[in-house]
């Protein structure tokens, strides 16, 4: 196994692999202020619901660290502002709101502390988080293995692994764990347009890890699917509504029709903290929509006319009937979603 530090915190500043730059070059991101950590989530130097949440900790940290030297008054007020801004950097991913309200609950239960002693607890915390998930990743691969043949052939859409978690992964993170267990197992990775994820970053990994994969359009799954050529799809999920509705990234909800219309399984892949207790539907989650640039340049080369109009949702909802399961690290939610999905809470 390759070990991919996706985030490293050392030295009062937050170090990040920059997907940005990925797979042509392997470049650091420092991130030395809160507000550098909101370009790092927004940009997308960082992505995947996880590693955000993760990112979005340790972004509390250096807030507390640039007001460390105030009142204790002024350091909740700069706090809370803060924490407000970090919150915003992208509305689709819930990992990114639960690890800002875990950070400030944990502010709002230390009140009475000196200034220097929130910001060491507000350290610990945003370390927990990191190991958790990291622990978390690996949970979720050995239950997700369970359900992968020998000789399976998996399809998989965007980037679901080390890259978009604290490490390991979520969806790649089970692929990696049946290789790991010796099964002979081939991947099919989806490019994911706009941003090419699965191209640059999910095929990056598969090289990295020697898993037997290729590349494909997004377009060519159809095929593939149609052909029984897939015998397995795992994707990930940035926000999971109550009846098992999932937000992941633009494209899955299209592979979902084609695995309900063709019986290929199609699980989400996702830790619990992924859920979001608080809505009821998918038709409550706020779908992100992206800069016309991401669609009209490649590496910033136009590849479509001066002004065409642009649609880019980020993201797209797969509605919970066409799920067949999401593995989390709590074990494999089934049908009926609400039902299983509410004992969790």
């Amino acid at each position: 196994m390759k070990e991919i530090k996706t985030i490293e915190f050392k030295e009062d500043a937050l170090y990040l692999i920059d997907q940005r730059k990925l797979p042509v070059s392997y470049e650091i991101f420092e991130c030395r202020t809160y507000k550098d950590v909101y370009y790092a989530i927004k940009e997308m130097v960082v992505r995947g619901a996880p590693a955000i949440g993760a990112t979005a900790a340790y972004g509390v940290v250096l807030a507390a660290k640039e007001f460390i030297d105030g009142e204790k008054k002024e350091f909740l007020s700069n706090m809370k502002k803060a924490l407000s801004f970090l919150n915003e950097s992208r509305p689709t991913a819930v990992n990114l709101m639960w690890a800002i309200e875990r950070m400030n609950n944990l502010i709002e239960r230390n009140r009475d502390l000196s200034v220097e002693d929130i910001y060491m607890k507000l350290k610990e915390e945003a370390d927990r988080i990191l190991k958790e998930d990291i622990e978390t990743n690996k949970r979720i691969g050995e239950i997700g293995n369970q359900i992968v043949g020998q000789k399976a052939t998996i399809l998989t859409h965007c980037n679901t692994g080390a890259l978009a978690t604290a490490g390991f992964g979520t969806a790649l993170g089970v692929i990696r764990e049946a290789f790991y267990s010796g099964k002979d197992i081939f991947v099919y990775a989806d490019e994911t347009r706009p941003r090419l994820q699965g191209g640059r970053l999910t095929a990056w990994e598969l090289v990295q890890e020697g898993i037997p994969a290729k590349l494909i359009a997004d377009s060519v799954a159809a095929t593939l699917i149609r052909d029984k050529k897939v015998d397995l799809i795992l994707v990930g999920a940035d926000r999971i509504a109550l009846n098992g509705d999932t937000a992941n990234k633009i494209g899955t909800f299209m592979l979902s029709v084609l695995a309900k219309e063709y019986n290929v399984p199609f699980y989400i892949v996702a830790p619990t903290s992924t859920i979001d207790f608080s809505i009821e539907t998918g038709d409550e989650i706020v779908i992100e929509e992206r800069d016309s640039k991401e669609v009209t340049h490649i590496e910033n080369i136009r590849i479509a006319p001066e002004g065409i109009d642009v649609y880019n949702p980020a993201f797209d909802v797969t509605p919970n009937e066409n799920i067949t399961g999401i593995i989390t690290e709590k074990g494999i939610i089934k049908p009926p979603f609400r039902d299983n999905i509410i004992k969790l809470k």
